[in-house]
């Protein structure tokens, strides 16, 4: 019996710390949160074997060499900075030397591995630019050229994305898809094949780096740019499962 395939998942969490102010008096509460469910069952379903790192375990567990990575056929950034990679707790706090975790996963997919990078306030660039994979190492294997600032396109008004080109990753997805609330801007590098577009932008892009393969979904895999049509949509699961399926070799 063949042994399932493995993808390392890193991201998808945040904690909301809020200040709650009743006139005089105010009192704090917080709350965890995750949205790598959708992603991770659809994963499943296709017979993968899921590894799951939320951003906090990521900082420190997430592998520091590409042999260490090579345990799995693809790794999937989605909605976690280039920050939270770099700065490992032992780093950061006590000035420890070790290894670039953006280098291991450049070298990882020059040898032979799959990289998908989701789109998110905290991939690609992000946010007022703090996603910071511009110019990394990671920005070296993907399919895309990144902005060098706020990336973001916002679109609560909702975009419908286009197939454009006839790719493995959309086999037998048909019809039309749901709306998405909103993307990371990127261009496709040259020798890169641009799937599917919102707008005039690139939503999934593929390609090849050195031995292994990149895709970039520049939307997201959970609310909230991906509303509940998206994520409960027919063609999701088929539409990851394909998206990590190519990346990995298939």
């Amino acid at each position: 019996m063949t042994d399932p395939r493995r993808v390392l998942i890193a991201g998808e969490s945040w904690t909301v710390h809020s200040i709650h102010q009743k006139g005089f008096d105010s009192f704090t509460t917080t709350e965890y949160q995750e949205g790598v469910g959708f992603l991770r069952d659809a994963l499943e379903e296709g017979g993968w074997d899921v590894h799951y790192q939320p951003a906090h375990v990521a900082a420190r567990d997430f592998p520091f060499t590409a042999d260490a990575l090579k345990e799995y056929d693809s790794v999937i950034l989605s909605d976690i900075g280039a920050n939270t990679l770099l700065l490992h707790p032992d780093t950061f706090v006590r000035s420890k030397v070790l290894p670039n975790r953006l280098h291991a996963i450049r070298d990882y997919v020059r040898s032979g591995g799959g990289l998908v990078m989701v789109g998110g306030y905290m991939t690609f660039q992000g946010i007022d630019g703090k996603g910071q994979y511009a110019g990394s190492a990671v920005e070296e294997v993907l399919p895309v050229t990144l902005e060098r600032g706020d990336d973001r396109a916002e679109r609560p008004q909702g975009v419908t994305p286009e197939v454009v080109a006839k790719h493995p990753i959309v086999a037998g997805i048909d019809g039309a898809w749901p709306h998405l609330l909103g993307y990371n801007r990127v261009s496709a590098k040259p020798d890169a094949t641009v799937i599917a577009c919102v707008g005039d932008d690139p939503l999934i892009v593929a390609g090849e780096a050195g031995e292994g393969r990149s895709v970039a979904f520049t939307s997201d895999c959970a609310p909230h740019w991906a509303p509940s049509a998206f994520v409960e949509w027919s063609g999701y699961k088929r539409l990851w499962q394909g998206i990590v399926g190519w990346s990995a070799g298939d």
